[in-house]
């Protein structure tokens, strides 16, 4: 049985890519290494906990001596590293926390995974999951394609771009058998609602603000979550080593207009008159740094793999909606007083 460790299985993307894996190969054994911070939380993986390819290991990927013992305990044949810090609000108050999850963190899994492998690489694989956001910022035209570079703005970007850099210095320096993604932004259930679209299906389920940073006219390219996970096991299981794969969805929105379309559809769902939620948008100081526009080109996956997204936004959006407003005691217990308290003091009206 193939030994696979996921990190960050507990949190938004790695939940959906452990289940996948859980669920469509019985003969891998998943270990779920998660430290289970405020955005990682089990009742996630509620529905595949008890399945017998399947453990839940809790640790933090910043211990080295931890992360040593655990490779020569458990022998991994193959490592999917997700589990980063990720919410560039929180890099630009606390940037060390970012630099120590996503880059030494990082390099901690490299260290052990070339230990314990000792060169003999048949069968073996790293595969390193990051984010377009180490591209920086792109202007009206334009897409963010494999050979773009490097132009980090945030703390949380520029870790994550350190992070990328390690693990093909790994490759090239050692040979580590590598692959590497970089991905736009992602929705879908069980995403923790610091992020856009659960955080404005809440607030408008409670008649709260919705805080769009300066005029809502960054735009991003989104990817339903369950694509991305269909992504993952795709570039795992065919990529060449070495490999660097952008998985986008086709689908750009300004902030803006995105954030009008859920109020719509939700003005809808709710049996409220068309317009209701949308006079709860306020407008705050926009985030240092903020980049324009993201765009994925996904061409190179979609030629040499053979991936494709299987929903366009409007669909996406549908279901991710229903989903929320369907778990609502999932949303009430994931908003603690400590996510209320950071809520508060990050999104200050102009």
């Amino acid at each position: 049985m193939k030994r696979m460790l996921i990190t960050g299985g507990a949190g938004f993307i790695g939940s959906h890519l452990v289940r996948l894996f859980v669920n469509k190969y019985p003969d891998y054994h998943i270990y779920n290494l998660d430290k289970l911070t405020y955005a990682g939380n089990l009742l996630n993986l509620k529905d595949i906990e008890e399945k017998p390819n399947y453990s839940f290991i809790k640790g933090d990927i910043v211990d080295g001596v931890f992360i040593i013992k655990l490779f020569e305990d458990y022998k991994f044949d193959a490592v999917i590293h997700l589990a980063a810090e990720s919410h560039v609000d929180r890099s630009i108050s606390n940037p060390l926390e970012f630099v120590m999850t996503n880059v030494v963190g990082t390099v901690n899994l490299l260290n052990a995974a070339k230990h314990i492998w000792k060169n003999n690489f048949d069968g073996k694989r790293f595969y390193h999951v990051s984010t377009d956001e180490v591209y920086g910022s792109l202007g009206e035209d334009g897409m963010f394609t494999e050979q773009t570079a490097y132009d980090p703005h945030s703390p949380y970007s520029a870790s994550k771009a350190s992070s990328d850099h390690f693990v093909r210095a790994y490759h090239d320096t050692y040979e580590l058998p590598v692959v590497i993604s970089n991905c736009s932004n992602n929705y879908g259930s069980f995403q923790f609602p610091e992020k856009l679209i659960p955080l404005f299906i809440n607030n408008i389920r409670h008649n709260k603000p919705l805080p769009v940073y300066g005029k809502g006219e960054n735009i991003r390219d989104w990817l339903w979550v369950e694509d991305h996970a269909r992504a993952i096991d795709v570039i795992f299981h065919q990529s060449a080593n070495g490999k660097t794969y952008n998985i986008g969805g086709h689908n750009e929105w300004k902030n803006i207009d995105l954030i009008k379309v859920m109020c719509r559809i939700m003005d809808r769902k709710l049996g409220r008159a068309e317009g209701t939620s949308q006079n709860l948008i306020t407008y705050v100081k926009d985030r240092a740094g903020h980049d324009l526009r993201y765009a994925i080109d996904s061409t190179l996956l979609q030629k040499d793999l053979n991936w494709t997204p299987s929903l366009q936004f409007e669909e996406g959006i549908e279901k991710t909606i229903d989903w929320y407003l369907a778990n609502q005691i999932w949303l009430d217990d994931v908003t603690s007083g400590d996510y209320l308290k950071y809520y508060e003091k990050q999104y200050v009206s102009r």
